[in-house]
C-alpha cells in the first residue's frame, strides 16, 4: 500500500533541524510499518506552494517570523487549504490527518479563532516541561506522555485567552499547557490542541531528535548564538537535557510515531480484504 505524504515546509527558506527531523521519523515508520510512502515537500511561504487533497498524511511544520497577517500572497492558499482539510474530513470516509507545529499552531488557532495569537514579552527557548491537561492525559496521542514531559520550545508569540464558545463549537480540546509559572502573574500558554480526532497541533517540536539536536548545539556557531542571545547557564541547561534520554528522546519516540501508527490505522482500516 503507498501512504501519500505532504510536508508543508513552513520555514521560508531559513536553515533549520525541523525539516531533517521530520523526514527522519517518516522514514522509520515506513520501516517499521512496512509501507511505502510517497513524501512531498512543499515550499508554502517561500514558492508558494499549498498542497491538494490527494495525500493521506500531512506535517504543517514549524518556522520563523510573525504568525500575524502580513498580507503574503500564500496566506490565503494556506487556509484554504486548512478549511478545505477540515472540511473534508466532515463528510469522507477517508479522512486526512494532520500534525501542526509550532509556527503552523500558530497560524491555525488565529485562523480558527480559537484564542488571542500575540508576541510574547521575552523568547521561550529551551529544553522546558509541558504539562498535560485532564483532556491530554486522556488524549489518544499525547495520552502515552509522562506528565510534565520536556519538549524543545522556541517562540516569540504564544495563544493565550481562548475563546471558551469557539472552541465547544469546533469540539477543539487543550491538551498541554506550558510550563508553570507561580512567580509570574501572566496566563499560561497553550502548548498542544486536539483540533479533531485527524488534526493534532503543538506549540512545541514533537519532532526534535536528541543525538541530532545535541550534535546541532555543539556546533561552534550555534553554540555562540546561544550564548550571545540567552547566556552560558541557558546553554549549559539546554545541553544537559538533550544528553537526557529521558527528556526529548521521549518525546520524540511517542508523538510523531503514534501520530503516524493512528493514521496509517484509518487508512489500512478502508483497504478491501483478499
Amino acid at each position: 500500500m503507498l501512504i501519500k505524504v505532504a510536508i508543508l515546509d513552513m520555514y521560508d527558506g531559513v536553515t533549520n533541524e525541523g525539516m531533517r527531523c521530520i523526514r527522519k521519523l517518516l522514514s522509520r515508520a515506513e520501516a517499521e510499518n512496512e509501507l511505502t510512502f510517497s513524501v512531498m515537500s512543499f515550499d508554502v511561504r517561500g514558492r508558494n506552494e499549498v498542497p491538494g487533497l490527494d495525500h493521506d498524511v500531512y506535517i504543517s511544520s514549524g518556522g520563523p517570523g510573525s504568525p500575524l497577517e502580513s498580507g503574503a500572497a500564500w496566506e490565503p492558499r494556506y487556509f484554504k487549504f486548512i478549511d478545505a482539510l477540515l472540511a473534508h474530513n466532515k463528510t469522507a470516509d477517508r479522512k486526512k490527518h494532520l500534525l501542526l507545529i509550532c509556527h503552523s499552531f500558530q497560524l491555525v488557532a488565529l485562523h480558527l479563532g480559537l484564542g488571542e495569537v500575540s508576541r510574547r514579552k521575552s523568547t521561550s527557548f529551551g529544553v522546558l516541561p509541558m504539562h498535560l491537561t485532564r483532556a491530554g492525559r486522556a488524549d489518544s496521542v499525547l495520552g502515552e506522555l509522562s506528565d510534565p514531559f520536556y519538549a524543545v520550545d522556541s517562540r516569540d508569540y504564544q495563544l493565550t485567552n481562548l475563546h471558551a464558545e469557539r472552541l465547544t463549537e469546533l469540539g477543539v480540546e487543550v491538551l498541554v499547557l506550558e510550563k508553570k509559572r507561580p512567580r509570574i502573574p501572566l496566563a499560561r500558554a497553550v502548548m498542544a490542541l486536539r483540533i479533531s480526532p485527524e488534526v493534532l497541533a503543538t506549540q512545541f517540536h514533537p519532532e526534535a531528535d536528541g543525538d541530532g539536536m545535541l550534535r546541532y548545539m555543539r556546533t561552534e556557531e550555534r553554540k555562540q548564538q546561544v550564548i550571545t542571545t540567552y547566556g552560558a547557564s541557558k546553554y549549559d541547561e539546554m545541553v544537559g537535557l538533550l544528553a537526557d534520554p529521558t527528556t526529548i528522546e521521549a518525546t520524540e519516540a511517542v508523538i510523531v510515531p503514534t501520530f503516524l501508527r493512528q493514521a496509517l490505522a484509518g487508512l489500512m482500516e478502508l483497504v478491501p480484504a483478499g
